[in-house]
């Protein structure tokens, strides 16, 4: 039953509690909803999408009109024409451009024409050129591919190496080097903690070889710093590898001195998912010991065309990595700092300090009374989609907010309100104990 406060009752208010209650279904998979509607009230029912069915029900003075609402009645309804999508801050899927949709919706053309090479060639060209590196190889696929060649080619080096961890990326390098059969020491450190030349340079011993690292850790937020882990690799004459898979695109990123590192085309690149790369600065051979999906040499012989590509994605991409630009970098970073600001007005505890901090994300934890799922479901049925359905994100009771797309000073300030009220409403809400 639904009773509304009689100085509230008009039709915007009912109007917000359906699309409001929509939302919610629809997030919880059901299909179809049943209402007896008044007959008082039938072109109100109409107007939300809802379908007479079946006969009256009730007495003569008291009428009832079965009725029911699908997605797709509700869609076509007025109340669904009036329903904006959602805005989602989230680190992917991104939005893409109508320049990137148009790319990628050309005919699709033979990997093995001359055509596809040099788009292949200019991809290539400038993906190093972004990144200050000699080499890359594009691979179709995820960026847990582009780590298993890095890892695939470390199994090729003499030496031990050294994993550093401040967050769940990290871990899944240490878990991707395991299943690699390497030779390594783990740097763990509490997630969202930086790490000092002091620290890392500590686990360096004479039979040390590599290091390898997530450089923008996504699940806290953290930007572990390029310069010192370059500084330490160099002192030591180490071969440092990167996870650049958040960083690519978001920030100004400088791979000279990396031996090897990986990036995406989604995220802050804002192309399609389906590509990924692998940058070295040196020459790569074939090795007979290694999975021919899995060898770097491999993909640097056939240059980068070893095997089937998509001609839609490289075009996509393509056209993506021409939007890159320092005033773009330059909207992210401002974003991030006014989506902190306006968080920490609020009262929020923030996981990273602002000096370590990526640009692309800001991870926000709540009380273990509070539960994330339940604040971020509430901001989903305002319209708004943040990031807290990741397994390690629900472990921690953690939401992030990301940065990359280009919302309007309106759009951050209605979120961050909005995330304010579903926390504190929440909080204020009486408890039922069950014993």
């Amino acid at each position: 039953m639904l009773a509304v406060k009689i100085d509230y009752r008009q039709g915007r208010v009912f109007l917000g509690l359906v699309q409001f209650l929509i939302k919610y279904c629809l997030k919880n998979g059901y299909d179809i909803a049943l209402i007896s509607g008044t007959v008082r009230q039938l072109k109100l029912y109409g107007q939300m999408g809802f379908q007479p069915f079946a006969m009256l029900t009730g007495a003569i003075e008291a009428s009832y009109q079965p009725m029911y609402l699908t997605k797709e009645t509700f869609e076509a309804s007025i109340a669904g024409r009036l329903l904006r999508p959602p805005t989602a801050f989230l680190p992917g899927p991104v939005s893409i451009s109508d320049e990137v949709r148009a790319a990628f919706d050309k005919d699709p053309y033979s990997h093995r024409s001359a055509f596809f090479k040099d788009k292949m060639d200019h991809v290539k060209e400038q993906l190093c050129r972004l990144v200050d590196c000699r080499y890359t190889q594009v691979l179709l696929g995820t960026g847990t591919l582009a780590n298993d060649l890095v890892a695939a080619q470390l199994s090729l080096e003499t030496g031990r190496g050294v994993i550093l961890t401040n967050g769940e990326f990290g871990s899944r390098l240490v878990e991707q080097a395991q299943r690699a059969g390497l030779d390594f020491d783990v740097l763990d450190k509490e997630w969202g903690l930086p790490f000092s030349h002091e620290e890392i340079a500590a686990c360096i011993t004479d039979e040390t070889a590599w290091i390898w690292a997530v450089h923008s850790e996504t699940s806290t937020g953290m930007l572990n710093k390029l310069n010192i882990l370059k500084a330490v690799a160099q002192e030591h004459q180490l071969k440092l590898c990167l996870d650049c898979i958040s960083s690519i695109g978001a920030v100004d990123l400088d791979l000279s001195g990396v031996f090897l590192a990986t990036g995406v085309s989604g995220k802050a690149l804002k192309s399609y998912t389906g590509l990924s790369f692998v940058f070295h600065h040196h020459k790569v051979a074939p090795s007979p010991l290694l999975p021919t999906y899995l060898d770097l040499g491999t993909y640097a012989e056939k240059e980068s065309i070893p095997f089937s590509q998509s001609s839609n994605l490289v075009e996509a991409l393509l056209t993506a990595i021409n939007s890159v630009t320092q005033e773009r970098l330059a909207k992210i970073a401002a974003i991030h700092q006014s989506i902190r600001q306006k968080l920490s007005k609020y009262g929020f505890q923030l996981i990273t300090a602002e000096e370590n901090s990526s640009p692309i994300i800001v991870t926000v934890p709540l009380p273990k009374t509070t539960p994330s799922s339940t604040v971020g479901e509430l901001l989903y049925c305002n319209g708004y989609l943040l990031h807290y359905e990741s397994e390690y994100l629900r472990q921690q009771n953690w939401i992030q907010i990301a940065c990359i797309e280009d919302y309007s000073k309106e759009q951050i300030e209605k979120m961050a309100y909005l995330f304010h009220q579903a926390y504190k409403s929440w909080c204020q809400a009486p408890k039922i104990m069950v014993q």
